[in-house]
């Protein structure tokens, strides 16, 4: 508690900079994640967000 009270300045100013880009981080990370599909006339569209598997592999346990 005395470790707190002695270092009480560059401890708080460290955290009134660490929310601020926690908050911005937080903002602009969720807008890169979206996927977006365009398909045309009598088309089969597949979009997957990681691995696709097509297919039996008689290897694959």
């Amino acid at each position: 508690m005395e470790w707190i009270v002695e270092n009480k300045e560059w401890l708080f100013s460290g955290v009134a900079i660490a929310i601020p880009l926690a908050i911005i981080g937080w903002l602009f990370s969720g807008r890169g994640s979206k996927q977006v599909q365009n398909g045309g006339d009598r088309s089969t569209n597949i979009q997957v967000g990681r691995d696709l598997k097509i297919g039996d592999n008689k290897n694959d346990k």
